[in-house]
């Protein structure tokens, strides 16, 4: 592939990665396995709930009808009726029933009065001994009344395919008794660093520095919904790069950091040429993270991310996290965006989108980004306070203090 002679926008670089992207065959799996995935088919209702007319608050149930004339009423209390347990008496003219939050209704009864409303009558002070209270309440029918099918209806569509399953999903589905549901599968992520300058942590340097990028983008991978494979360390040389690629059969998608430039030493391209990906592009108009590779052989998605810690944790966040998301099955999977204000000034040349990292807080109803005071790419520690990423614009050369401002919230922060 010749090197193209203008770099690729960053929102045009993301839309051709995700046009790469399908999702991956179904499984069923449990419950709490599924969250962050979305459904690989639609789901039925397999039960009416709630099940029965039931009451939305501690009260009495009551007919609306008895209550029409002046307050407050008096009424004979039949049964008191307790959330799990049914019924057995029907609500008359002149009676009530003592019901709790979530309880069957009563046959008869069209409305409940909540029990702040009501006065119970002692005892003593009744007629043969038989409970009565006082309702101050003139309540209309349904008052206080969850309906029957009001959260589902057997039969109906309870959730569409492709709903990203969150809590309430889940929620909803372990009501329906369900205890798995189907899903893609999660992508198998090999993870490989390149370079003679990296070590493993449990190696002495001698002269080279710990390798951050594998386990890190790893972590980020897992936390996007991935299965990370560490595929450890390929020195600078072409045929070993290209041996450690070889070992990325069955693998969904190959996550590569550094040798994506124009150095001596940066042998990817050319491994991942050899090895018959197709190159869809390389480089984006981005900074950081513009020597972005991307390809493809059957259905396996190769990303070359550039080297520096940083770079390539932006990158992820901009591009990986957005592929690994579709593949789960999920639509809506561009980056989080909120508007905010600039605490300060920023300048830059145009013709690169930056993505400042900035740490972000509230202020009078607004989120006001501070950029941190280092933005190198060559160290973690410019991300570790990092909040949001601020985008600033390709065709911008400047931004004044107070200027409103896209964001995007970090998917990496604690």
């Amino acid at each position: 592939m010749s090197d193209a002679p203008a770099l690729l926008p960053v929102e045009e670089a993301r839309a051709r990665i995700l046009g790469l992207c399908t999702p991956l065959s179904a499984e069923w799996v449990p419950m709490d396995d599924a969250l962050g995935r979305a459904l690989a088919e639609d789901v039925l209702a397999r039960r009416t709930l709630p099940p029965w007319d039931n009451s939305a608050m501690d009260g009495y149930a009551v007919r609306a009808a008895d209550l029409s004339g002046p307050l407050p009423v008096r009424l004979t209390v039949g049964e008191t009726v307790f959330a799990g347990k049914l019924p057995v008496r029907e609500v008359v003219p002149g009676t009530c029933a003592r019901i709790m939050t979530g309880a069957p209704l009563p046959s008869g009864a069209d409305a409940v009065v909540m029990r702040e409303r009501t006065r119970a009558v002692p005892r003593e002070q009744a007629p043969d001994a038989v409970d009565i209270v006082d309702i101050h309440d003139a309540p209309g029918p349904g008052q206080f009344i969850r309906p029957r099918g009001e959260d589902a209806r057997e039969g109906d569509v309870l959730l569409r395919r492709g709903t990203p399953l969150g809590i309430p999903e889940l929620g909803l589905l372990w009501a329906q008794g369900m205890a798995s549901v189907p899903v893609p599968r999660r992508p198998r992520v090999a993870v490989l660093s390149t370079g003679d300058e990296l070590c493993r942590v449990d190696e002495p340097p001698g002269g080279r520095i710990v390798d951050t990028n594998a386990p890190t983008l790893a972590l980020a991978v897992r936390r996007a919904g991935g299965v990370p494979t560490l595929l450890g360390i390929a020195r600078d040389t072409r045929e070993a790069v290209q041996e450690a690629l070889a070992r990325t059969d069955g693998f969904d998608v190959v996550l590569t950091s550094a040798g994506v430039s124009v150095g001596d030493h940066d042998f990817v391209k050319d491994a991942l040429e050899a090895l018959g990906v197709e190159q869809h592009f390389w480089r984006v108009a981005i900074k950081p993270g513009k020597p972005l590779v991307v390809g493809k052989r059957g259905a396996a998605l190769f990303l070359g991310l550039p080297g520096n810690p940083t770079s390539s944790l932006v990158t992820f966040e901009l591009f990986v996290r957005p592929a690994l998301r579709r593949l789960l099955g999920l639509e809506d999977v561009e980056p989080a965006r909120v508007s905010g204000r600039l605490e300060g000034r920023l300048s830059k040349a145009p013709g690169l989108a930056h993505f400042v990292r900035v740490t972000a807080t509230w202020r009078a109803g607004e989120l006001w980004a501070k950029p941190l005071g280092t933005q190198t790419s060559g160290a973690l520690r410019s991300a570790t306070a990092a909040t949001h990423l601020l985008h600033f614009p390709r065709e911008h050369s400047s931004l004044t203090d107070g200027s409103h401002v896209e964001l995007i919230p970090l998917s990496w922060v604690a």
